[in-house]
């Protein structure tokens, strides 16, 4: 799947989840999976919470985290 298509299921609505990025067709924020992803969590666990993504979907929210870090950045200390 390449990265524009992997970028087409993600979705941004303000009618839904206050217009936080999520996941097309779930109410499951981008930053959520993020959230797992960096505390250890690997794809097939955030599966097994979560029986309704696939493995896409997953990669598609690093992909778009991919594109949000060319916008802007985010000082760490």
């Amino acid at each position: 799947m390449t990265h524009e298509e992997l970028l087409q299921r993600i979705s941004i609505d303000p009618n839904v989840c206050g217009g936080k990025a999520c996941i097309r067709g779930h109410r499951i924020w981008v930053s959520l999976v993020l959230d797992f992803l960096a505390s250890g969590m690997t794809p097939e666990q955030i599966l097994d919470e979560y029986p309704q993504l696939v493995v896409d979907d997953i990669r598609a929210c690093v992909a778009y985290a991919s594109e949000m870090t060319r916008e802007r950045t985010v000082h760490v200390a």
